[in-house]
C-alpha cells in the first residue's frame, strides 16, 4: 500500500492560538491515530516520520501535532494542563476531518503520557483506544511506577509497545502496572530495544526491523479494538 503524502495543517487551541500539525490519509484507512511527539523532538522528527509512514503502508491515517513549547523552540515541556488541551484540540481536529474514522490517540514518550492523563480527566471523544510507544513510567536511574496512576481511570484500551532495555520503564515495575489494569491492558515488548526503540548491533535486529514489529503490533492491536 503506498503512502499518501503529509498535509500540513493549523490546530486551533484558543482564539487566537493555534499549533502546527501533519495529517497523512491512504485510501482504505480503517482508522486514526493521534500522534504526539516525546519531550526531546518534535512532530517532523525522523522517528515520527517514520512511524507515520509505516501506519500509513498498514491502512492507519495519523495526524502528528505539536506541542505550544516546541512550536516555540523551547526546550521545557508545557504544564500538564496546556499540553492536556492541546491533546484534546488535535483530537477534536482528527474527528472533524475524518469523522467515520474511530480513532486511536497516544504518542511517542511525554506525547503519549499527556495523552493518558486527558484521557483519565475526562474521555476524549471519539478515542477507541490509547497506545503508547515507549510509555515513560519513571525518569531514568529514578524507579518508580508513580507515573502510572492514573491509568488505573482509563476505562478504554491501551497498547504499551516497550523495548526491554528501557531506561524510563523497567520492566520490573512496569509488567505490574500493565497487569493491574486487567482485559484494557497489552504489553508489547520489544527484545532489545530502547526508549526510542533503538537496538544494539550485537542484537542481530536494526532499528527498521524493531520498528516494523512495533508497528505490526500496533496495527493488530488496533483491528481487535476496532472490529
Amino acid at each position: 500500500m503506498c503512502a499518501a503524502a503529509a498535509e500540513s495543517l493549523r490546530i486551533e487551541i484558543s482564539p487566537g492560538e493555534a499549533v502546527s500539525g501533519l495529517a497523512i490519509r491512504p485510501r482504505q484507512s480503517r482508522a486514526c491515530y493521534v500522534f504526539a511527539h516525546g519531550a526531546g523532538a518534535g512532530m517532523t522528527h525522523a522517528s515520527m516520520e517514520a512511524v507515520a509512514a509505516g501506519l500509513a503502508e498498514r491502512g492507519i491515517a495519523s495526524l502528528r501535532y505539536q506541542f505550544p513549547y516546541m512550536e516555540k523552540g523551547s526546550k521545557r515541556p508545557d504544564a500538564p494542563a496546556v499540553a492536556h488541551a492541546v491533546v484534546r484540540a488535535a483530537v477534536a481536529e482528527a474527528g472533524r476531518r475524518w469523522p467515520a474514522l474511530p480513532l486511536i490517540a497516544g504518542g511517542r514518550s511525554f506525547g503519549g503520557r499527556m495523552t493518558s492523563q486527558a484521557q483519565a480527566l475526562s474521555p476524549l471523544p471519539g478515542v477507541r483506544g490509547l497506545a503508547f510507544l515507549g510509555f515513560p513510567l519513571h525518569p531514568a536511574g529514578k524507579p518508580s511506577s508513580d507515573r502510572a496512576r492514573h491509568l488505573a481511570e482509563v476505562d478504554i484500551p491501551m497498547l504499551f509497545l516497550q523495548g526491554t532495555r528501557d531506561a524510563l520503564a523497567e520492566l520490573r515495575l512496569l509488567e505490574p502496572v500493565v497487569k493491574s489494569l486487567g482485559s484494557r491492558a497489552t504489553l508489547r515488548l520489544l527484545e532489545g530495544a530502547d526508549h526510542s526503540f533503538h537496538v544494539l548491533k550485537s542484537s542481530g535486529r536494526n532499528d527498521r526491523e524493531v520498528m516494523g514489529e512495533a508497528l505490526d503490533a500496533f496495527a493488530a492491536w488496533v483491528d481487535e479494538i476496532v472490529g
